[in-house]
């Protein structure tokens, strides 16, 4: 992932933990007075890591519609990006040859050339935001999973549990897991080369065959 993506992500950590550290607050002042703050009451045990349950079930849920909002962009940037190359085509198939001849390639290739890469430079940052937000999500679901398998624990365990069971840390996934956004990334530049060299074939195939 590039710095853009990293910075999107550590924001989402540092919220993330603000909001872990304010449903955990719901059973702190009861066992920060017992046994030297070693332990907790079940129940307020319970209502810590329901809260922390409850509160990234919902971030999973707000990272993946800003995921497929990021997926409809994409989309919508693709069609227009491909109606402009066969208006662009269409014009130079259809123009006069007295008008438009092989000397003039450079006109129609210069216009491709500056459109890919515009399109590049905005498939570049709806990429790194449905990374980013791809990120977040997993992070959320690996935190929301361990607090869930905790809550699960508790309810079969005493009255009073460790203190240190009640905490959840913000998970992330293994590095493994950044493999595919740089497979990803690897996919839409190859497209964008080929898509060029189409382009700019089908070009000289009009003009000067």
């Amino acid at each position: 992932m590039d710095q853009h993506q990293h910075h999107h992500q550590q924001q989402g950590m540092r919220l993330s933990n603000m909001g872990m550290s304010e449903a955990v607050a719901v059973g702190e002042a009861s066992y920060m007075g017992v046994g030297g703050g070693e332990v907790v009451a079940r129940d307020a045990a319970a209502a810590a890591l329901g809260a922390v349950v409850q509160l990234h079930f919902d971030k999973t849920l707000e990272k993946k519609r800003a995921a497929d909002a990021q997926k409809q962009e994409l989309w919508r940037l693709f069609l227009g990006f491909f109606l402009f190359l066969a208006v662009v085509l269409s014009a130079v198939a259809q123009s006069p040859p007295s008008r438009l001849q092989c000397r003039h390639l450079w006109a129609p290739a210069g216009l491709l050339s500056l459109a890919h890469l515009a399109f590049y430079a905005a498939v570049a940052h709806h990429l790194r935001c449905l990374n980013g937000f791809r990120y977040q999500r997993r992070c959320h679901k690996l935190t929301l999973a361990l607090a869930a398998d905790r809550l699960r624990m508790l309810k079969s365990g005493g009255e009073v549990v460790a203190a240190a069971d009640v905490e959840v840390p913000y998970q992330e996934p293994p590095e493994s897991y950044l493999a595919k956004f740089k497979r990803s990334w690897a996919i839409h530049f190859a497209f964008l080369i080929t898509t060029f060299a189409f382009s700019v074939a089908a070009a000289v195939q009009i003009l000067c065959f």
